[in-house]
């Protein structure tokens, strides 16, 4: 135990002296599970999940068509608000920028946010710049395996880092939202759950914006 201690400490150096590691953040081997209420179930002849909102056509696919969609693998440093971080986290999952480029879906003008709807009403907020950008994916698998139902399965939002991107905006991990059912493009932002309960509607990681 000690040993794994003390290599968990080399390895949060490295990742300092790399720059990837952001102020106020610890390294972690694990992969906590934090989330707000019950792990909702899944019946996948029942599910689906759609585009609404400012775009030229609502599109909605079942879980079946889902899983047929161009597949995205993503490999990113993932930054959660209460101060841990995992590094080298391997997803698997459909790029919302792969959809809008391959005309699955197309966006009015007056697009300039990104609504996330999970069940039980839950909301996560992002602007349209982050969720096409390629460190946002609608994941179905972490580390080659299908998400674990408290991970968010059947399908959850992922937003990360990618180290040879530094550009990229980074937000904190809550802003990809678990049991994802929806996508809703909007003209105006709109605070998310956590949002509301006092979180920072920005949440750059590489800023410390965890509160508002």
């Amino acid at each position: 135990m000690l040993n794994s201690f003390f290599k968990r400490k080399q390895d949060e150096s490295a990742m300092r002296d790399a720059n990837r590691l952001p102020p106020g953040q610890s390294l972690t081997n694990k992969f906590p599970v934090l989330h707000y209420g019950p792990v909702p179930p899944f019946n996948p002849a029942a599910w689906n999940f759609r585009v609404w909102g400012e775009v030229e056509e609502e599109k909605s696919w079942t879980w079946e068509a889902f899983n047929q969609l161009p597949r995205t693998s993503l490999t990113m440093d993932i930054h959660c608000v209460t101060t841990w971080s995992k590094f080298d986290t391997l997803w698997e999952g459909v790029s919302v920028r792969a959809l809008l480029e391959a005309g699955f879906f197309r966006l009015k003008p007056a697009a300039r946010f990104v609504i996330q709807h999970a069940e039980y009403g839950f909301t996560a907020n992002l602007p349209l710049e982050v969720v096409l950008a390629e460190n946002f994916l609608l994941a179905t698998h972490f580390d080659g395996q299908p998400l674990t139902p408290d991970h968010g399965y059947p399908l959850r939002g992922v937003v990360g880092a990618i180290p040879a991107q530094p550009d990229l905006k980074t937000p904190y991990f809550w802003k990809g939202a678990k049991w994802l059912r929806s996508l809703e493009f909007a003209a105006s932002d709109r605070p998310g759950f956590w949002e509301r309960a006092g979180y920072h509607n920005d949440a750059d990681v590489w800023k410390e914006e965890r509160y508002g």
